[in-house]
């Protein structure tokens, strides 16, 4: 059960920096058709869009700022350590 604690924390780790990379490529915009970058680009918003669009729906317009990542970061942070704190006493 810890094994399958410590995996999860990990996958939830992996998926933050991915979310901190989506942040990154919107500050500095490589196109998703570039023949290097794209493949890894198009990955990166497939993975995120499920979660950063019905945010990004929930917030009001704040003059071009995106604040759905800092939601999205946050939830994720909370979720993780309620998945992980629950297999953890569940182990025990």
């Amino acid at each position: 059960m810890i094994a399958l604690a410590n995996t999860i924390n990990l996958l939830f780790r992996i998926y933050s920096f991915i979310v901190l990379a989506r942040v990154i490529l919107s500050w500095v915009r490589v196109s998703p058709w570039h023949p290097t970058w794209g493949p890894i680009i198009r990955f990166i918003y497939q993975v995120t869009d499920p979660i950063m669009e019905p945010v990004r729906r929930l917030l009001p317009a704040m003059g071009g700022l995106d604040f759905s990542p800092i939601i999205v970061l946050f939830g994720l942070d909370i979720l993780r350590t309620l998945v992980v704190n629950v297999l953890i006493s569940a182990a025990f």
